[in-house]
């Protein structure tokens, strides 16, 4: 077949975040498909921007092709980067025609986490006699009202709310990674017969190669931290707000006196603030850095005694969570502290860890301490069962052949 997946904000091995279309297409194309991503110069959460002159450039990265258009730069949730969502839409509606013809695409997907992309995907599919997916990353418009207490009447959401119900409608299938969406899909108009789920993955054989070396500052703090005999606390991931991370540093303020130390690795919005409370509150036993290229998060992750993961305690996640972070956590072999109230509790399900109340300090040292108190086999063995429950079903190789062959688009 010939795929061509839209996503906004999708990255590669080369650029950073988003990581899952590349995984996804390049499991297509070991599997004899043709795939193109449609994406956008400008991304939040891609470590490296593609750089270019003109409106558009292609490239090909292990095979897969890669379209990117020239989107404004952006910081923050604000208008500039409603603004650089609308420049990307906007290029794709006024190049359906170019991209149906060029490619004659079989599958269109529409990918980005916001859902307005459906509008310029379902006229290339139309002009294409494609088939239509729909992939669910986000619930918006809930994402954005429920997270950032954005009223339903604001004209974005409004949009985001038509491009939804769009979407419910007219895509010939809807993939979600969320697994508890059924009954808000039905809401929106989806028959459950066109929905799949299709959680983030994994890619084995990276994590059976030895990762790339820290950077000298980063490594040398673990091994300080390690030399005191602290336990070593990981999160590696963004700094937004729905991660919760001031419950993280809250807790590690309470636990000052206790041989633990604090790693925060990744970028966000809210990066700078959280550095900033750092420095003002003097918590020593915290330390942030830079997010780090895809090789190195093995090597990180295998420094980790603790990795933890937490979301904000909103009704958002009452749908599900299929977290990145997550899956390379297991994958590494980690024992998981998790702060999140969902739909579904992988680090339960896996017995990887403790899960425990969301946004909560007190709850977030006291699990701390409870995985502090087990001897280092109890801690191996849980690490070892997190990477047994993401080897087999949650390979990209696996979820690529699920996503490609049991939508209604095969026939």
């Amino acid at each position: 077949m010939k795929i061509l997946l839209i996503n906004h904000y999708a990255g590669s091995i080369q650029h950073g975040m988003e990581y899952r279309p590349y995984y996804l297409a390049r499991g297509w194309v070991r599997a004899g498909h043709t795939v193109r991503i449609v994406a956008a110069s400008q991304s939040h959460v891609g470590s490296i921007q593609p750089e270019f002159a003109g409106r558009r450039h292609d490239e090909v990265i292990d095979g897969i092709n890669y379209i990117w258009y020239r989107t404004p730069r952006y910081r923050g949730n604000g208008a500039g980067r409603a603004f650089n969502i609308a420049a990307f839409c906007v290029q794709l509606m006024r190049d359906a025609k170019r991209l149906a013809r060029e490619f004659e695409p079989d599958v269109v997907v529409a990918s980005s986490t916001y859902p307005m992309d459906i509008w310029p995907a379902h006229r290339i599919a139309r002009l294409a006699s494609a088939k239509l997916v729909h992939e669910v990353h986000d619930l918006w418009p809930l994402s954005p009202i429920e997270l950032n207490g954005m009223s339903s009447k604001h004209p974005f959401i409004m949009v985001c709310q038509m491009a939804e119900d769009f979407a419910c409608r007219r895509a010939d299938a809807v993939v979600s990674m969320l697994p508890k969406v059924h009954d808000h899909m039905v809401e929106h108009g989806l028959d459950l017969s066109r929905l799949h789920i299709v959680p983030n993955g994994v890619l084995s054989e990276e994590w059976d190669q030895e990762g790339d070396a820290l950077a000298p500052a980063l490594a040398q703090h673990i091994a300080q931290a390690r030399g005191e005999g602290r336990m070593v606390v990981i999160y590696a991931g963004a700094h937004g707000l729905a991660n919760a991370l001031d419950s993280l540093l809250d807790a590690a303020a309470t636990m000052r006196s206790e041989l633990f130390s604090f790693v925060l690795v990744g970028s966000g919005t809210e990066r700078d603030r959280l550095k900033e409370r750092i420095v003002s509150e003097s918590l020593s036993n915290v330390a942030t850095f830079g997010a780090i290229p895809k090789r190195q998060i093995s090597t990180l992750l295998s420094a980790a005694d603790v990795a933890y993961i937490g979301l904000q305690r909103v009704p958002l996640f009452r749908f599900g969570i299929a977290p990145d972070k997550l899956m390379d956590y297991m994958m590494a072999g980690c024992v998981v502290l998790s702060a999140i109230e969902a739909g579904n509790d992988p680090v339960m399900e896996a017995g990887c860890g403790i899960s425990v109340q969301a946004e909560s300090a007190p709850a977030i040292a006291e699990g701390l301490r409870t995985l502090a108190g087990l001897n280092a086999e109890t801690r191996r063995a849980m690490g070892l069962r997190g990477r047994d429950y993401v080897r087999g079903p949650h390979a990209w190789p696996v979820l690529g052949m699920y996503a490609a062959f049991t939508a209604p688009w095969d026939g």
